[in-house]
Protein backbone atom coordinates (compact mmCIF):
# COMPACT_ATOMS: atom_id res chain seq x y z
CA UNK A 1 0.00 0.00 0.00
CA UNK A 2 1.61 3.47 -0.97
CA UNK A 3 2.49 5.99 2.08
CA UNK A 4 1.42 8.69 -0.11
CA UNK A 5 -2.46 8.44 -0.03
CA UNK A 6 -3.46 11.08 -2.33
CA UNK A 7 -5.97 9.81 -5.47
CA UNK A 8 -3.91 9.30 -8.66
CA UNK A 9 -3.29 10.59 -11.82
CA UNK A 10 -1.47 9.84 -14.85
CA UNK A 11 1.03 11.88 -17.01
CA UNK A 12 1.40 10.96 -20.77
CA UNK A 13 4.39 13.27 -22.13
CA UNK A 14 6.48 12.60 -25.33
CA UNK A 15 7.21 14.29 -28.56
CA UNK A 16 4.50 15.29 -31.11
CA UNK A 17 2.94 12.77 -33.18
CA UNK A 18 4.23 10.30 -30.46
CA UNK A 19 0.54 8.85 -29.99
CA UNK A 20 -0.29 10.64 -26.66
CA UNK A 21 -3.82 11.44 -27.69
CA UNK A 22 -4.67 8.27 -28.44
CA UNK A 23 -3.41 6.28 -25.78
CA UNK A 24 -4.88 9.27 -23.42
CA UNK A 25 -8.59 8.29 -24.56
CA UNK A 26 -8.15 4.99 -24.06
CA UNK A 27 -6.88 5.19 -20.61
CA UNK A 28 -9.14 7.71 -19.60
CA UNK A 29 -12.22 5.44 -20.82
CA UNK A 30 -10.54 2.75 -19.23
CA UNK A 31 -10.13 3.72 -15.64
CA UNK A 32 -12.80 6.58 -15.31
CA UNK A 33 -10.38 9.53 -16.39
CA UNK A 34 -10.61 13.27 -18.20
CA UNK A 35 -7.75 14.63 -20.36
CA UNK A 36 -6.23 17.82 -18.70
CA UNK A 37 -4.54 19.21 -22.23
CA UNK A 38 -0.91 20.16 -21.66
CA UNK A 39 -0.26 21.70 -24.79
CA UNK A 40 0.57 25.63 -25.34
CA UNK A 41 -1.27 25.32 -28.93
CA UNK A 42 -4.64 23.71 -28.06
CA UNK A 43 -5.58 27.06 -25.53
CA UNK A 44 -6.12 28.91 -28.06
CA UNK A 45 -9.62 29.17 -29.98
CA UNK A 46 -8.83 28.72 -33.84
CA UNK A 47 -6.02 26.63 -33.63
CA UNK A 48 -7.68 23.12 -34.08
CA UNK A 49 -6.76 21.40 -37.14
CA UNK A 50 -3.23 22.06 -37.47
CA UNK A 51 -2.49 21.43 -33.71
CA UNK A 52 -4.46 18.04 -33.39
CA UNK A 53 -7.06 19.48 -31.43
CA UNK A 54 -9.49 16.97 -30.04
CA UNK A 55 -12.72 16.81 -32.11
CA UNK A 56 -15.99 16.94 -30.86
CA UNK A 57 -16.28 13.05 -31.45
CA UNK A 58 -13.18 12.89 -28.81
CA UNK A 59 -14.68 14.93 -26.72
CA UNK A 60 -17.95 13.33 -26.74
CA UNK A 61 -16.07 10.06 -25.40
CA UNK A 62 -13.87 12.01 -22.89
CA UNK A 63 -14.18 15.24 -21.11
CA UNK A 64 -11.02 17.84 -22.21
CA UNK A 65 -10.56 20.60 -20.47
CA UNK A 66 -7.35 23.11 -21.00
CA UNK A 67 -8.73 23.91 -24.62
CA UNK A 68 -9.67 26.92 -26.16
CA UNK A 69 -9.06 28.94 -23.02
CA UNK A 70 -7.52 32.16 -25.02
CA UNK A 71 -8.01 34.08 -28.22
CA UNK A 72 -5.14 33.86 -30.75
CA UNK A 73 -3.71 37.63 -30.32
CA UNK A 74 -3.84 36.98 -26.59
CA UNK A 75 -0.90 36.02 -24.55
CA UNK A 76 -0.98 32.98 -21.55
CA UNK A 77 2.07 32.16 -19.57
CA UNK A 78 2.89 29.05 -18.24
CA UNK A 79 2.01 30.84 -14.23
CA UNK A 80 -1.36 31.13 -15.72
CA UNK A 81 -1.75 27.76 -17.08
CA UNK A 82 -0.14 25.77 -14.06
CA UNK A 83 -3.01 27.79 -12.23
CA UNK A 84 -5.62 27.10 -14.15
CA UNK A 85 -4.91 22.80 -14.72
CA UNK A 86 -4.43 22.93 -11.08
CA UNK A 87 -7.92 24.24 -10.97
CA UNK A 88 -8.94 21.83 -13.41
CA UNK A 89 -7.30 19.13 -11.55
CA UNK A 90 -9.47 19.30 -8.65
CA UNK A 91 -12.31 19.69 -10.67
CA UNK A 92 -11.69 16.26 -12.03
CA UNK A 93 -10.69 15.17 -8.55
CA UNK A 94 -14.14 16.71 -7.04
CA UNK A 95 -16.28 14.70 -9.64
CA UNK A 96 -14.40 11.36 -8.09
CA UNK A 97 -12.90 11.36 -11.62
CA UNK A 98 -9.00 10.19 -12.50
CA UNK A 99 -6.74 13.38 -13.90
CA UNK A 100 -5.07 12.23 -17.38
CA UNK A 101 -2.50 14.86 -18.26
CA UNK A 102 -1.39 14.89 -22.06
CA UNK A 103 0.83 16.65 -23.63
CA UNK A 104 4.29 18.15 -24.90
CA UNK A 105 4.60 21.31 -23.78
CA UNK A 106 7.35 21.13 -21.04
CA UNK A 107 7.76 24.40 -19.95
CA UNK A 108 4.02 23.64 -19.06
CA UNK A 109 4.51 20.70 -17.48
CA UNK A 110 7.92 22.03 -15.38
CA UNK A 111 5.07 24.53 -14.35
CA UNK A 112 2.72 22.10 -12.88
CA UNK A 113 4.93 19.58 -11.37
CA UNK A 114 7.84 21.09 -10.32
CA UNK A 115 7.02 25.18 -10.21
CA UNK A 116 8.39 27.91 -11.56
CA UNK A 117 10.98 30.31 -9.92
CA UNK A 118 9.96 33.76 -8.71
CA UNK A 119 10.25 36.63 -11.35
CA UNK A 120 8.43 39.64 -12.55
CA UNK A 121 5.19 39.18 -14.11
CA UNK A 122 4.59 40.13 -18.51
CA UNK A 123 4.38 43.55 -18.97
CA UNK A 124 2.33 44.32 -22.34
CA UNK A 125 4.35 47.35 -22.65
CA UNK A 126 7.48 46.55 -22.37
CA UNK A 127 6.85 43.22 -24.58
CA UNK A 128 6.00 46.06 -26.95
CA UNK A 129 8.86 48.00 -27.05
CA UNK A 130 11.56 44.28 -27.38
CA UNK A 131 9.02 43.29 -30.33
CA UNK A 132 9.26 47.32 -32.31
CA UNK A 133 13.16 46.59 -31.51
CA UNK A 134 13.14 43.44 -33.37
CA UNK A 135 11.05 44.66 -36.43
CA UNK A 136 13.98 47.50 -36.66
CA UNK A 137 16.91 45.55 -35.76
CA UNK A 138 16.36 41.68 -35.71
CA UNK A 139 16.33 39.14 -33.28
CA UNK A 140 20.00 38.15 -33.56
CA UNK A 141 20.72 42.00 -32.63
CA UNK A 142 18.65 41.48 -29.48
CA UNK A 143 19.78 38.53 -28.79
CA UNK A 144 23.53 39.99 -28.61
CA UNK A 145 22.25 42.57 -26.06
CA UNK A 146 20.67 40.08 -24.12
CA UNK A 147 24.08 38.45 -24.10
CA UNK A 148 25.61 41.77 -22.79
CA UNK A 149 23.25 41.51 -19.90
CA UNK A 150 23.15 38.07 -19.03
CA UNK A 151 25.59 35.44 -20.73
CA UNK A 152 24.06 32.96 -19.32
CA UNK A 153 20.68 33.07 -20.79
CA UNK A 154 22.17 33.99 -24.10
CA UNK A 155 24.00 30.84 -23.98
CA UNK A 156 21.36 28.60 -23.51
CA UNK A 157 18.95 30.78 -25.74
CA UNK A 158 19.06 30.49 -29.76
CA UNK A 159 19.46 33.10 -31.61
CA UNK A 160 16.05 32.39 -33.31
CA UNK A 161 14.49 31.52 -30.36
CA UNK A 162 12.26 35.00 -30.71
CA UNK A 163 9.70 34.12 -27.42
CA UNK A 164 12.63 33.39 -25.34
CA UNK A 165 14.73 36.19 -26.45
CA UNK A 166 12.03 38.76 -25.74
CA UNK A 167 11.59 36.96 -22.02
CA UNK A 168 14.53 37.38 -21.10
CA UNK A 169 15.22 40.81 -21.93
CA UNK A 170 11.77 41.88 -20.47
CA UNK A 171 12.95 40.05 -16.99
CA UNK A 172 16.02 42.11 -16.89
CA UNK A 173 14.49 45.53 -18.14
CA UNK A 174 11.72 45.11 -15.34
CA UNK A 175 13.78 43.86 -12.35
CA UNK A 176 17.55 45.00 -13.33
CA UNK A 177 18.56 41.28 -12.82
CA UNK A 178 19.06 38.72 -15.29
CA UNK A 179 17.00 36.14 -15.85
CA UNK A 180 19.28 33.16 -14.90
CA UNK A 181 19.49 34.85 -11.46
CA UNK A 182 16.15 34.60 -11.21
CA UNK A 183 15.84 31.15 -12.53
CA UNK A 184 18.37 29.78 -9.83
CA UNK A 185 15.91 30.82 -7.49
CA UNK A 186 13.66 27.49 -5.96
CA UNK A 187 10.54 27.32 -7.64
CA UNK A 188 7.12 28.35 -6.08
CA UNK A 189 5.10 24.87 -5.92
CA UNK A 190 2.34 24.24 -4.38
CA UNK A 191 2.02 20.70 -3.81
CA UNK A 192 -0.29 18.55 -6.26
CA UNK A 193 -3.84 17.18 -4.97
CA UNK A 194 -2.59 13.76 -6.91
CA UNK A 195 0.29 11.51 -6.69
CA UNK A 196 1.54 11.59 -10.41
CA UNK A 197 2.24 8.20 -12.63
CA UNK A 198 4.89 9.97 -15.44
CA UNK A 199 5.38 8.20 -18.96
CA UNK A 200 7.44 8.80 -21.94
CA UNK A 201 5.27 7.91 -24.87
CA UNK A 202 7.76 7.98 -27.16
CA UNK A 203 9.09 5.15 -30.79
CA UNK A 204 12.30 3.84 -30.31
CA UNK A 205 13.43 4.12 -33.91
CA UNK A 206 13.39 7.65 -34.95
CA UNK A 207 12.72 7.20 -38.54
CA UNK A 208 8.88 5.77 -37.35
CA UNK A 209 8.52 9.76 -35.50
CA UNK A 210 9.51 11.17 -38.64
CA UNK A 211 7.19 9.12 -40.87
CA UNK A 212 4.16 9.73 -38.67
CA UNK A 213 5.07 13.28 -38.52
CA UNK A 214 4.95 13.05 -42.30
CA UNK A 215 1.82 11.53 -42.44
CA UNK A 216 -0.13 13.80 -39.99
CA UNK A 217 0.68 16.75 -41.90
CA UNK A 218 -1.06 15.27 -45.37
CA UNK A 219 -3.95 14.87 -42.66
CA UNK A 220 -4.05 17.97 -41.46
CA UNK A 221 -3.94 19.53 -45.14
CA UNK A 222 -6.97 16.80 -46.47
CA UNK A 223 -8.93 18.29 -43.48
CA UNK A 224 -8.29 21.85 -44.75
CA UNK A 225 -5.50 23.14 -42.50
CA UNK A 226 -4.65 26.07 -44.90
CA UNK A 227 -8.34 27.77 -44.81
CA UNK A 228 -8.05 27.31 -41.42
CA UNK A 229 -4.88 29.84 -41.10
CA UNK A 230 -6.72 31.57 -44.11
CA UNK A 231 -9.68 32.41 -41.66
CA UNK A 232 -6.63 33.30 -39.07
CA UNK A 233 -5.22 36.08 -41.41
CA UNK A 234 -8.79 37.02 -41.90
CA UNK A 235 -9.54 38.12 -38.41
CA UNK A 236 -9.42 42.04 -37.38
CA UNK A 237 -7.27 41.81 -34.51
CA UNK A 238 -4.69 39.76 -36.58
CA UNK A 239 -4.73 41.84 -39.26
CA UNK A 240 -4.17 45.10 -37.33
CA UNK A 241 -1.30 43.48 -35.22
CA UNK A 242 1.96 44.73 -36.32
CA UNK A 243 3.69 41.51 -36.06
CA UNK A 244 1.48 38.57 -35.88
CA UNK A 245 3.59 35.98 -36.06
CA UNK A 246 5.41 37.11 -33.00
CA UNK A 247 2.50 36.16 -30.79
CA UNK A 248 2.64 33.12 -28.75
CA UNK A 249 -0.15 31.43 -31.08
CA UNK A 250 1.20 31.85 -34.18
CA UNK A 251 4.58 30.62 -33.53
CA UNK A 252 2.83 27.30 -33.11
CA UNK A 253 4.68 24.75 -35.40
CA UNK A 254 3.21 24.51 -38.73
CA UNK A 255 1.12 27.83 -38.24
CA UNK A 256 3.81 30.27 -38.35
CA UNK A 257 5.41 28.04 -41.97
CA UNK A 258 1.25 27.90 -43.34
CA UNK A 259 1.20 31.80 -42.30
CA UNK A 260 4.62 33.09 -44.34
CA UNK A 261 3.14 30.39 -47.05
CA UNK A 262 0.05 32.16 -47.88
CA UNK A 263 1.52 35.27 -47.36
CA UNK A 264 4.76 34.73 -50.24
CA UNK A 265 3.01 32.42 -52.28
CA UNK A 266 4.84 29.84 -52.42
CA UNK A 267 4.84 26.18 -53.53
CA UNK A 268 2.46 23.95 -51.08
CA UNK A 269 5.38 21.42 -52.07
CA UNK A 270 7.63 24.10 -50.38
CA UNK A 271 5.81 24.77 -47.30
CA UNK A 272 5.27 20.89 -46.49
CA UNK A 273 8.53 20.68 -46.86
CA UNK A 274 9.15 23.27 -44.04
CA UNK A 275 6.29 22.33 -41.73
CA UNK A 276 7.69 18.54 -41.97
CA UNK A 277 11.34 20.17 -40.96
CA UNK A 278 10.07 22.40 -37.88
CA UNK A 279 7.95 19.66 -36.75
CA UNK A 280 10.98 17.35 -37.09
CA UNK A 281 12.80 20.13 -34.72
CA UNK A 282 10.22 20.35 -32.28
CA UNK A 283 9.93 16.66 -31.80
CA UNK A 284 14.03 16.97 -31.15
CA UNK A 285 13.68 19.32 -28.26
CA UNK A 286 11.20 17.79 -26.97
CA UNK A 287 12.81 14.51 -26.66
CA UNK A 288 15.90 16.80 -25.35
CA UNK A 289 13.67 18.15 -22.97
CA UNK A 290 12.12 14.46 -21.67
CA UNK A 291 15.37 13.14 -21.64
CA UNK A 292 15.90 15.49 -18.39
CA UNK A 293 13.63 14.14 -16.52
CA UNK A 294 14.93 12.02 -14.04
CA UNK A 295 11.71 10.32 -12.86
CA UNK A 296 9.80 9.40 -16.10
CA UNK A 297 9.56 5.60 -17.14
CA UNK A 298 9.76 5.41 -21.27
CA UNK A 299 7.35 3.41 -23.52
CA UNK A 300 6.86 2.85 -27.17
CA UNK A 301 4.09 3.04 -28.06
CA UNK A 302 3.37 -0.09 -30.40
CA UNK A 303 6.21 -2.40 -28.84
CA UNK A 304 5.87 -2.02 -25.17
CA UNK A 305 1.75 -2.04 -24.43
CA UNK A 306 2.20 -5.03 -22.15
CA UNK A 307 4.88 -3.17 -20.16
CA UNK A 308 3.01 0.14 -20.27
CA UNK A 309 -0.20 -1.47 -18.94
CA UNK A 310 1.74 -3.36 -15.94
CA UNK A 311 3.30 0.03 -15.58
CA UNK A 312 0.02 1.48 -14.76
CA UNK A 313 -1.39 -1.11 -12.97
CA UNK A 314 1.27 -1.28 -10.21
CA UNK A 315 1.22 2.65 -10.08
CA UNK A 316 -2.73 2.19 -9.18
CA UNK A 317 -2.66 -1.19 -7.10
CA UNK A 318 -5.38 -3.80 -6.73
CA UNK A 319 -8.92 -2.95 -8.46
CA UNK A 320 -7.48 -1.50 -11.57
CA UNK A 321 -9.70 -1.47 -14.84
CA UNK A 322 -7.64 -3.34 -17.12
Amino acid sequence: MPTDQRPSAIALMGPTASGKTALALAWAERLGGEIVSVDSALVYRGLDIGAAKPDAAERARVAHHMLDLRQPWQAYSAAEFADDARAAIAGVLARGRMPILAGGTGLYYRALLQGLSPMPPADPGVRADISAEARAHGWQALHARLAEVDPQAAARIRPGDAQRIQRALEVHRLSGRGISEWQRRPPLQARLPCRVLKLAIAPRDRSLLHARIARRLDAMLAAGFLDEVRRLRALPQLQAHPAPLELPALRAVGYRQAWEHLASGTGVADFRDRAIFATRQLARRQLTWLRGQLDLRWFDPEQDAGRLQRAVEDFLGPGVRG
